[in-house]
């Protein structure tokens, strides 16, 4: 069935995705780019995100030495939205929604990634990650945190300067309500997390495991849409990055940096990719079926300058891919462990 069309079954979303492995052989005679050089210095006196620069409204950051947070200064979210609902039949439905972003600064190097950052470098982000779940869930008016990191131009990210962002709100978001749903549905009928079960039957097969360590798996999920898509699953039962030990932070942000360095290496750029953590709620119940993981999604297929994108069918029909994850995981497990970037 790997050389032929066949649909795979995304356990987390109870959604589909098509898998057409025959597509990979077709020629490509579509857009191709030019790379341009990573130039960048250590210090941009034009970022507004580098220690010591003038943000929006004559905000200036602080000369910071490590992660920096803030406030982002064009939030989607606003804590003080007034509440209010509106219904018009059920076809017109709108309800207002507080929350608050901000922005996380991973370093104060403008030239830095985080595969190009240390070990305990990575620590320290991984450590304000907790902070902030734990702080912006304590809020009754927070029902989620969402931590993720746009890498790139090309997913969005406006500004090269190593950083993530975290967006909490009252409601649960659309992604994490889906696999919300799947978990409690699997926990009440097995007394087992949906992802504890996976994770064992991925660790045996070895078939789309990219990397390990005490506490976490990354692997190449068997319900993959990206091409290199990859997910990193705790072996602990955690339900949120609050109830992480000195010993599972070390152990994320060597699990962080490990994937971020394969791809960097698959075609010896600053991979661009979307990542982010889902884990549980912090509505003040308990949810025992939640599992910590966190999504990896690159969009880059061939090369450095083919990209892939829900397009089309995807976007009208399902999600679809060419190449298939255990493809995908034998590539991206087969790279060296140093940043190619190490070498020069």
């Amino acid at each position: 069935m790997e050389d032929h069309p066949h649909r795979r079954y995304n356990a987390l979303t109870r959604e589909w995705v098509l898998v057409s492995p025959h597509r990979a052989k077709r020629p490509w005679q579509g857009q191709k780019e030019k790379l341009t050089g990573d130039d960048r210095t250590p210090y941009d006196p034009g970022c507004y995100l580098c220690p010591g620069n003038e943000r929006a409204g004559g905000i200036k950051n602080p000369a910071y030495t490590g992660v920096y947070s803030f406030v982002n200064d064009f939030s989607a979210l606003l804590y003080d939205s007034p509440a209010g609902e509106y219904a018009d039949g059920e076809l017109f439905q709108a309800r207002s929604e507080r929350g608050k972003c901000k922005v996380i600064c991973y370093s104060p190097r403008h030239d830095l990634t985080i595969p190009e950052m240390s070990q305990q470098e990575v620590r320290s982000v991984v450590d304000l990650w907790q902070r902030e779940y734990l702080e912006l869930g304590a809020d009754p008016k927070i029902g989620y945190v969402q931590i993720f990191e746009n890498k790139g131009a090309v997913m969005g990210c406006s500004n090269p300067h190593p950083h993530g962002q975290i967006w909490s709100q009252e409601s649960v978001p659309v992604e994490p309500a889906k696999e919300n749903e799947s978990q409690k549905e699997y926990f009440l009928r097995y007394e087992r997390t949906l992802l504890g079960d996976y994770l064992q039957k991925e660790l045996n097969k070895k078939e789309r495991l990219l990397a390990e360590n005490d506490h976490f798996a990354a692997l190449v999920p068997y319900w993959a849409c990206w091409p290199f898509e990859s997910l990193v699953i705790s072996k602990d039962r955690l339900q949120h990055i609050g109830q992480m030990n000195e010993a599972q932070k070390n152990a994320l942000a060597e699990m962080y940096r490990r994937v971020t360095i394969m791809y960097d290496n698959l075609f010896e750029i600053s991979f661009p990719y979307s990542a982010g953590i889902h884990q549980s709620p912090t509505d003040g119940n308990d949810h025992p079926w939640w599992h910590f993981h966190m999504h990896f999604y690159p969009p880059l297929l061939r090369s450095a300058t083919i990209k892939k994108f829900m397009v089309g069918y995807e976007m009208l029909g399902n999600p679809q891919r060419d190449i298939t994850p255990e493809t995908s995981a034998d590539r991206l497990r087969s790279l060296p462990a140093e940043h190619y970037r190490m070498k020069k």
